[in-house]
């Protein structure tokens, strides 16, 4: 049996629903039991309850040979850094507990490093954590920028005519759809041939900048001529808590973005079949981008 936590969002969904179409017996895990009920439709069994509840989590567990880990986001909080090392521990705990044999964790590209990468900083020490479980093997997939990252570009080109962030235009980065890293947990859940403690990157169909991605995006729209630029960290910081994030978040991706910028944080491994995956920008913007732009949801 599998236990998934963030099975609702856009990984674990992934991930639990190719496991159940395999036959597999899954445990879905969340905290809002109506959100499960499109798995508990496909097969999956519900377990509701809050990834910081250690116990409660034990039971989730129990019972499961192998997890999947998610730290969910916290954007509202005012200590995402603190709410990070609380699952984390919670996590580690209860697969303690439960001795569940194997756990593939969502994880990020610069984990490998203990500081000055925003909420990474949470992933390296859930990382951590979870390699100090004796008995436990444990797969870390450290994952490139998500492409999901770039919807929120709509609103701005709506806005402002242009696409702009934090990143500098001509940095290139490792972009992938969360798609793309669920179908390669779910892989790797389904065939469990790794022991130890190990990392992998997941570096996307392949590196872009910003500047291609609005050239990508303004050609799908209709705007060839579409350009991006590299906003302020104050102008930034505003954008992100006029959304909604606490200062405290936002604060945490300035400090991601300019790690990125500097080269803090990077790839680590060269690029190869194993660590490239499918889906290119061009598909994610046709299939997803314009429907957002478009203010329709994208078919699925």
């Amino acid at each position: 049996m599998y236990a998934i936590t963030g099975a609702t969002g856009h990984t674990g969904n992934f991930v639990a629903r190719r496991l159940l179409q395999e036959g597999q017996q899954v445990r879905a895990i969340g905290r809002d039991r109506q959100r499960l009920q499109a798995l508990i439709d496909a097969g999956a069994e519900p377990f509701v309850c809050d990834l910081a509840d250690a116990a409660a989590l034990a039971r989730a567990f129990a019972g499961a040979r192998a997890a999947y880990i998610v730290i969910p986001p916290d954007m509202g909080g005012k200590n995402y850094r603190a709410f990070q090392d609380r699952i984390a521990d919670s996590v580690a705990s209860a697969l303690a507990a439960a001795g569940v044999q194997f756990a593939v964790t969502l994880s990020s590209v610069g984990a490998d490093k203990a500081n000055k990468t925003g909420p990474v900083v949470g992933l390296h020490n859930l990382e951590k954590r979870l390699n100090a479980i004796n008995d436990l093997n444990v797969l870390h997939l450290r994952a490139g920028y998500f492409m999901e990252n770039t919807l929120a570009q709509a609103g701005v080109i709506h806005a402002m005519n242009q696409a702009a962030g934090p990143l500098r235009p001509n940095l290139k980065i490792s972009m992938i759809a969360t798609r793309d890293i669920g179908q390669a947990a779910a892989e790797i859940l389904l065939q469990l041939n790794f022991t130890g403690q190990q990392a992998r990157e997941l570096l996307g169909q392949r590196d872009l900048t910003m500047t291609e991605a609005a050239g990508i995006i303004g050609g799908a729209i209709g705007k060839p001529d579409l350009n991006y630029v590299q906003l302020s960290d104050n102008d930034f910081r505003n954008a992100l808590t006029q959304m909604g994030m606490s200062s405290d978040f936002a604060n945490l991706i300035l400090e991601m973005a300019g790690a990125m910028n500097s080269g803090h944080m990077r790839a680590q491994e060269s690029r190869s079949a194993g660590n490239t995956t499918p889906t290119s920008y061009e598909s994610f913007v046709a299939e997803e981008f314009v429907a957002a732009y478009e203010g329709r949801m994208a078919h699925v």
